[in-house]
């Protein structure tokens, strides 16, 4: 019972360390000021009735148009000596009621329109937008004064009219994000489940759409709120002697010039009440967002953050094309720090092929990215170490020579080429992009080009191919184009995270073959990164192993693969297949690796390790180099032929 309270208490602790909704919007000054002031007005005017506030509807002839701070009016009075604070305190009142009505009703029944049509399409789509251009064809203020001229003037009527022209806004909002959800797979999984058109409708697409309504909603109020003032102030909304924010900006008009404060001070009402309303608006978008809902308080910036709190340390091998060096990457989310890399090493030299491995998790990948600064910040920041490329310190350089080292001196080749291309535009041209934002060559040189990379690569009538959209490729084609673009510079360095994991057997090893002989005609440098040690036998020269965010071993891959020193590398190498043994039993690592926030003491792997003693969960672990390449973390590790 202790052990769950203990286990409970941990994880609502790192469920607090994400940044709540109050938190997100007090991150956000202006929208912070635009919740007091709302808050402020919402209150006053909610309190209206028990305030000691004088009728607003009495008149007194003999005391009109007194002045701001007269005794017993505060805010004086107007023409016909009503108090002109408490017919302000009322009149917002009216007008916030009304705003806010009058958005539920448009918000409501546009969202129907616009969900249903998005959904049935067809002549029900056809049929709803049609009706909803319509009456877009209208100047929405002059249809607004339309309707309230036939209803006849009045509060409630003005209320119906603002929200009918309204309709179609929001209509046409959530008809557009509708008809993309609607074609996504998991609405065909609901209709494979039988669930009915309305369940799908309510089901699932409206939880989906309601960030989209509420946004809109917190936007559309103020604009309410002034259509609603408008009315008023022609004499359509409020009628006397019922008074809102339009009808006392209105009146006070008559006597802008002899008495301005009635024309000044609802005027002023209604700025600070749409201002503040807009500026909340903007604070609910980023409680919305999901990006800061993790717990990332600003939107990422183009390059990773580098707060290096230690010294740089010096480049060990000035032959290296690329050497990283205490490499360390946090993402700073809410309260907690997750340290995902955690002080790593590596050397690739010229026409060498490195292959870093290790389980989903183990900072493979956010390594990759560190190089050059492609970790999103916030929440990821680089606080150690350096990278040096060709002896370049590439996390001291300027963000414009990063840029115009990415894609030239430095490729990537990402896990899923569908989030890499872009499905607007063909292949070709975006080939064409790649070279020409790095050289300066005729458009009709960099096509020749890009169809000579597509030849390359292996694809068949490259030229015709530079027409087709990526959708229009195979996933192997796709990741064929990707590995075109990385070469399209000549770059010294290509980084491929994971680039044949998506692919199905075959194609993987033509992508791997192909990487091969790229690799031995253009002698460039490979980081490849796994977690499959049957493609780092087939490709890569070297291997890092890597854990919890460091590598624990290191070494030529055919030493490291026949004489595993670390419990974890051999535990790896004992889940792969091996053909013609099939009596040989694969054996899972127990456990799972540790949560790189609560990282404990000593060797991260100890938990699992069933060689850990007392002092594996003490103190710093070093990574100890027994040779110029073999290196291994661990205190007691494998002997030659030992079993983990």
């Amino acid at each position: 019972m202790s052990a769950g309270t203990a286990t409970a208490g941990k994880a609502a602790r790192r469920r607090s360390a994400r940044p709540g909704s109050l938190r997100l919007i007090l991150n956000n000054t202006l929208a912070t000021g635009g919740l007091v002031v709302l808050v402020l007005i919402c209150l006053v005017a909610v309190a209206a009735p028990i305030l000691p506030l004088p009728d607003p509807d009495v008149t007194a002839p003999a005391s009109r148009l007194a002045p701001v701070f007269s005794a017993g009016h505060w805010l004086g009075t107007d023409h016909l000596g009503r108090d002109l604070l408490s017919r302000l305190i009322w009149g917002t009142r009216v007008s916030l009621a009304v705003g806010f009505f009058a958005t539920l009703i448009a918000a409501i029944f546009g969202s129907l329109l616009g969900l249903t049509a998005g959904y049935a399409g067809g002549r029900w789509d056809n049929g709803i937008m049609r009706g909803i251009d319509l009456v877009m064809a209208f100047p929405y203020i002059l249809l607004a004064l339309a309707i309230v001229a036939v209803l006849g003037p009045g509060l409630l009527n003005a209320l119906y009219a603002i929200s009918l022209v309204n309709i179609p806004f929001f209509a046409r909002n959530i008809r557009g994000i509708t008809l993309g959800l609607s074609r996504r797979e998991f609405v065909d999984a609901a209709r494979l489940a039988g669930k009915s058109p309305v369940q799908v409708l309510f089901t699932e697409l409206l939880p989906n759409v309601m960030p989209v309504i509420v946004i809109t909603m917190s936007t559309t109020v103020g604009w309410m709120i002034l259509e609603t003032a408008g009315l008023s102030f022609l004499g359509l909304g409020a009628q006397p002697p019922q008074a809102d924010l339009g009808s006392m900006l209105g009146e006070g008009r008559k006597l802008l010039f002899t008495a301005p404060h009635l024309s000044m001070i609802p005027g002023l009402m209604i700025f600070a009440l749409v201002m503040s309303i807009n500026l909340l608006g903007d604070g609910i978008r980023d409680v919305l967002d999901p990006r800061l809902r993790a717990g990332s308080l600003t939107r990422p910036v183009a390059r990773t953050e580098v707060m290096r709190e230690q010294p740089v340390p010096a480049q060990a091998d000035g032959q290296a094309v690329l050497e990283v060096a205490g490499l360390r990457t946090e993402f700073h989310i809410g309260s907690s720090i997750y340290k995902a890399v955690g002080g790593v090493d590596l050397r690739l030299a010229e026409g060498e092929c490195l292959g870093i491995v290790g389980e989903s998790g183990s900072g493979k990948s956010v390594t990759a990215l560190s190089v050059m600064g492609l970790v999103a910040t916030p929440p990821g920041r680089i606080t150690g170490g350096t990278a040096w490329l060709e002896g370049e310190d590439l996390f001291a350089a300027s963000d414009e020579r990063v840029r115009q080292l990415r894609g030239s001196a430095v490729a990537y080749i990402f896990q899923d080429p569908l989030s890499t291309l872009h499905p607007l535009f063909t292949v070709g041209d975006q080939l064409v992009e790649a070279i020409e934002t790095h050289s300066d060559v005729p458009r009709e040189m960099a096509r020749k080009r890009a169809a000579e990379l597509l030849a390359l690569v292996r694809i068949p009538n490259p030229r015709q191919r530079l027409a087709a959209y990526p959708h229009e490729l195979s996933g192997g084609m796709r990741q064929r184009v990707c590995i075109a673009m990385a070469l399209a510079n000549d770059a010294r360095v290509l980084i491929a995270d994971e680039p044949t994991t998506a692919l199905d057997v075959t194609v993987q090893s033509q992508i791997l073959v192909l990487m091969e002989e790229l690799r031995r005609q253009r002698n460039a440098a490979i980081l490849f990164i796994t977690h499959d040690f049957g493609i780092v036998s087939a490709i890569c020269d070297r291997v890092a192993v890597m854990y919890a965010g460091r590598v624990v071993e290191t070494g030529r891959t055919e030493e490291l693969l026949l004489n595993p020193r670390h419990p974890y590398t051999a535990r790896l190498i004992d889940c792969v297949p091996v053909l013609g043994e099939p009596e040989r039993r694969l054996e899972a690592i127990p456990g799972r690796p540790p949560v790189v926030n609560h990282l404990p003491e000593g060797c991260a792997f100890a938990e699992r390790c069933p060689r850990s003693r007392l002092d594996c969960r003490q103190g710093e672990i070093d990574l100890v180099m027994t040779g110029a390449e073999r290196g291994v973390r661990c205190l007691y590790p494998l002997a030659a032929g030992e079993r983990a």
